[in-house]
């Protein structure tokens, strides 16, 4: 199976090229939706990977790919200047998803 990259940046770009996954860089809504049909359209994608600020310009097209049951899975990363997520996000995400609350 195959993998493939979409970032924000051509630093996120290099390191993961130099892993072995292929990618592009897309700035903006268009951009990005340009770039996850051409990703979609590889064969046998087994792995899509994204960054927090490309799966921003489009929530609704990732959360698309996440819940299809089909190849390929979809893991949304941090780029190099860290998360921009929350402290307590996957227990924030852990409540809302099975209603558990983790402390």
């Amino acid at each position: 199976m195959k993998s493939f990259l979409i970032s924000d940046n051509h630093d996120t770009q290099v390191l993961l090229r130099l892993g072995g996954i292929p990618g592009v860089v897309a700035h903006g809504r268009e951009e990005c939706l340009k770039a996850l049909s051409f990703a979609l359209a590889i064969e046998d994608l087994g792995l899509l990977v994204v960054t927090e600020l490309v799966a921003a310009c489009i929530p609704d097209e990732v959360n698309r790919v996440r819940e299809s049951v089909t190849l390929p899975l979809l893991a949304e990363i941090p780029d190099r200047h860290g998360t921009r997520r929350g402290k307590d996000f996957l227990t924030r995400y852990i409540h809302e998803v099975i209603g558990v609350k983790v402390s």
